[in-house]
């Protein structure tokens, strides 16, 4: 089984792209974990880096109410 990352070509998990990121997040807005979005664990280290740095920049939100 393909990961997202894989099946859609992206080489780079970019904390830019939002709409990408906001997909691995659940409703009150943490991290989905490996199990259940199926990422490899390269690709989730990278997304998990990649949504801190978003939350950090204030492009992400850290706790949705």
């Amino acid at each position: 089984m393909q990961d997202f990352f894989s099946s859609n070509n992206v080489k780079h998990i970019d904390y830019k792209d939002t709409a990408v990121l906001k997909q691995f997040l659940n409703p009150s807005g943490r991290m989905i974990s490996r199990k259940r979005n199926g990422l490899t664990a390269k690709n989730q280290r990278a997304l998990a880096n990649a949504i801190k740095r978003a939350r950090i920049m204030g492009l992400l939100p850290f706790v949705v109410r």
